[in-house]
């Protein structure tokens, strides 16, 4: 696709748990593709449906103002750190959308395997009443074959540029390059006590180092004592 060039504001949330190489391409990337004035990532306080992040909002919040560092056009909103309770992506949108007025084209971004679980998330069907959906998946990819999503695609899908030109109501599958790194493998290596060298950038290793992050707790010292009757 042809870099397009719009007023509109990038979403993308997610736990960044911790923020990595592969978030911070795919920010870069959908910018320039989509001609965002700005992105903002979104880090969520209290996931709706896993398990909660290892590192706490403060620190969450600063991996990834450590990653975006001297990035133009990249920006860290922590209104879902600040909101108590799960994060619900529909109240972030209509908040959105509140404050940055109704002719503002918002896009949201999410990956193909979160859009197919998207019947699952809070008022799911109302999400484009606030703003874009812009699915990143791969060319070819198998789209979601359930009924509801089918039906949500048919209602919303257009293409990019038109959507562009419009606050809100358009669905599209956006073409994105993917980095095969994951928090979760960052994490565990983190806690094994390998490498993740390359993975993310060094000021946010230096920080999970520095602060103690995904590493296994330390054994306890306490005398354990058996009482025998």
């Amino acid at each position: 696709m042809a870099c397009l060039t719009s007023a509109a504001v990038g979403l993308f949330g997610g736990t960044f748990d911790p923020v990595h190489h592969a978030h911070l391409r795919l920010a870069v990337e959908m910018r320039e593709t989509l001609g965002l004035r700005e992105l903002r990532l979104i880090p969520c306080h209290v996931p709706a449906l896993r398990g909660a992040p290892g590192a706490s909002p403060a620190q969450r919040r600063t991996m990834l103002e450590l990653g975006i560092a001297g990035e133009p056009g990249l920006l860290v909103d922590d209104r879902e750190l600040r909101r108590a309770g799960p994060s619900y992506t529909v109240e972030t949108l209509a908040e959105l959308r509140r404050e940055l007025g109704p002719t503002v084209p918002l896009v949201w971004l999410l990956g193909l395997d979160a859009f197919a679980g998207l019947p699952r998330w809070q008022r799911w069907t109302e999400l484009t009443a606030f703003a874009h959906l812009a699915v990143l998946a791969r060319p070819g990819a198998a789209l979601p074959q359930d009924a509801p999503l089918q039906s949500f695609i048919a209602a919303h899908r257009c293409e990019a540029a038109v959507a562009l030109t419009r606050p809100s109501g358009g669905l599209w599958f956006q073409p994105a390059s993917r980095l095969e790194i994951s928090a979760t493998a960052i994490r565990t290596a983190i806690a094994a006590g390998r490498s993740v060298r390359y993975w993310l950038p060094d000021a946010v290793e230096a920080f999970i180092r520095r602060e103690g992050l995904y590493c296994p707790p330390a054994p306890s010292t306490r005398l354990e004592t058996t009482c025998c009757n």
